[in-house]
């Protein structure tokens, strides 16, 4: 069976918090770990202490900070369990649609500012794109264990059911219409694309419209996980 390791005191942290589903935990000897034994303990995860060397080896980022929770698989979402979240806090639904995003540590990156700004949730294709594992979970500094994440096997699909929900589906895009003339106080899904391919053609097609940041130096285009926090932030802003 593959494992999910969930690695660094941060990212521990958040996941035991979360109530992820922990296996177990493994510390390293010698280290002063006391906050994070305190909350295994509350949460009755059972911890080992194991050496150094054994926590090196085991480890996959190679940046474990002497903790590593063990996990069987990580436990995805559905769409509907973002919805009914929507609905409980009784929140316009904001939704984020990652189309093609392969790189994890800018998944990682996006899942964060998600948790900042309030998104509900987060959908990724099940081909082509980065899938929630160790470098993910670091990279979002825990807020992976926070955020709700589906994937499936075909975003247009899923993108035509959202629109009979009555979702509006708004592409990221450096040449789309500025963000301060956007409305994005509504039921809305934002699509965010791979850096240098952008949105694919068949779910740009889906949009019913396109946005982009206004920028005024020389380099056209931003890291996609710099453009989500700043497009998460101005949908948090229009919905207060």
């Amino acid at each position: 069976m593959e494992f999910l390791h969930i690695e660094g005191k941060r990212a521990v942290e958040e996941a035991i918090k979360a109530g992820a589903k922990i296996n177990y935990i493994m510390l390293a000897d010698g280290l002063h770990l006391g906050n994070i034994v305190a909350l295994a303990k509350e949460h009755r995860i059972r911890t080992k202490m194991v050496s150094r060397t054994k926590m090196d080896y085991t480890s996959k980022t190679k940046k474990h900070q002497g903790v590593i929770a063990v996990l069987s698989a990580f436990d995805y979402s559905d769409i509907d369990d973002m919805l009914d979240k929507a609905k409980t806090n009784n929140e316009k639904p904001f939704l984020i649609i990652a189309d093609q995003i392969t790189d994890p540590h800018n998944l990682g990156a996006i899942i964060r500012s998600a948790e900042c700004f309030g998104a509900h949730g987060l959908i990724l294709p099940k081909n082509r794109s980065a899938e929630v594992n160790e470098t993910v979970y670091r990279s979002s500094s825990g807020a992976a264990s926070r955020v709700k994440i589906a994937r499936v096997t075909n975003l247009t699909n899923e993108i035509s059911r959202l629109k009979q929900k009555g979702f509006w589906i708004i592409g990221a895009d450096m040449e789309g219409s500025s963000l301060e003339e956007t409305d994005f106080d509504l039921p809305l899904a934002l699509v965010l694309g791979a850096e240098g391919s952008g949105i694919s053609r068949l779910v740009k097609e889906k949009c019913d419209f396109i946005t982009g940041i206004p920028l005024k130096g020389h380099v056209t285009s931003l890291n996609v996980s710099v453009a989500a926090g700043i497009l998460f932030y101005k949908i948090s802003q229009s919905r207060r």
